[in-house]
């Protein structure tokens, strides 16, 4: 998605399949990070003497493959996969320019380099209409992710992502599908403002700088750099979202958002910040890497 030089010519449907390749492919690389993170941020705190059950992000890890089995890691792929071919596709291919919203921030005949305000403002509208449609794939994901080891003969929740969108809405309803949607929408229009308009502006930064050029290192740099600072302005969120999805016990967004504060304190809303980083900065790396590559394929031939 570069700034500088003409932009391939895709069309909406060959950006939203290329997305969502890209996404699903980053997706099963780093989900068993994204479990972990999840384990953490959902750990309350434990007393002074107690040790808590899980500890950083190999620990946590190490602790879900040794008493759950190593395939408990990948625990809502199926759901993630749902997820990002919906999410992934929608959120990358409406923010393109011309086709999508950013040319209604910056005009189609706009010329030049996109001003950050107007990326960051493509990427938080397309991040909220894309995870407002793509929300019960989150939910699942996270309610399966969240189920640790049981005790001998007691029955899982969900036998599997379609038993759990089934029993979720023949049990809470059809809107509970949607449920944790506030921090969800909150959560993934700002994390997708801050790695779309990044990733454009660090990768614009550095195509400036001599000897750099349109590749693989440019693309590594750039991915890394939307996933720290989506990491940094989203963990909060984050953590909200995954407490309301994986604990029925908060009523509201606000009530989740008080209730951690006060139980909790407030760094409890940077809990699993480092396995939050290495997943979406190893996820973002993986993502653009082969998002670049794949959209080669989709890129329509003058006159066609």
């Amino acid at each position: 998605m570069p700034e500088h030089g003409s932009k391939p010519d895709i069309s909406f449907a060959g950006r939203f399949t290329a997305s969502a390749i890209a996404a699903c492919f980053a997706e099963v690389c780093t989900i068993p990070l994204d479990t972990a993170k999840v384990r953490l941020q959902l750990q309350k705190n434990v007393a002074a003497d107690a040790v808590p059950k899980y500890r950083g992000l190999l620990g946590t890890a190490a602790t879900i493959a040794r008493e759950e089995g190593a395939a408990a890691l990948w625990k809502g792929i199926v759901p993630g996969l749902h997820r990002q071919c919906i999410y992934g596709g929608l959120r990358i291919g409406l923010y393109e320019p011309v086709r999508t919203v950013k040319s209604f921030y910056v005009g189609k005949d706009h010329v030049g380099d996109v001003p950050l305000t107007k990326k960051i403002a493509a990427g938080f509208t397309t991040g909220a209409i894309a995870i407002s449609i793509a929300n019960p794939t989150d939910l699942v994901k996270v309610r399966l992710q969240a189920e640790g080891k049981l005790a001998p003969g007691a029955p899982r929740r969900y036998a599997g992502a379609m038993d759990a969108y089934a029993k979720i809405v023949r049990q809470e309803g059809f809107a509970a599908l949607w449920t944790g949607i506030g921090p969800n929408v909150a959560r993934n229009a700002i994390i997708n403002a801050a790695e779309l308009a990044s990733y454009d502006q660090v990768k614009q930064t550095i195509l400036k700088l001599p000897g750099f050029k349109d590749d693989v290192v440019t693309h590594l740099l750039s991915g890394l750099g939307a996933g720290f600072f989506a990491v940094c302005v989203g963990s909060p969120v984050d953590v909200v979202k995954s407490r309301m999805m994986g604990d029925s016990a908060y009523t509201s967004t606000i009530d989740c958002f008080v209730k951690t504060l006060k139980n909790d304190g407030p760094l409890a809303f940077y809990k699993g910040f480092l396995p939050n980083f290495a997943r979406l900065g190893s996820w973002n790396v993986i993502m653009f890497l082969t998002l670049e590559q794949v959209q080669k394929l989709f890129v329509r031939k003058p006159g066609s």
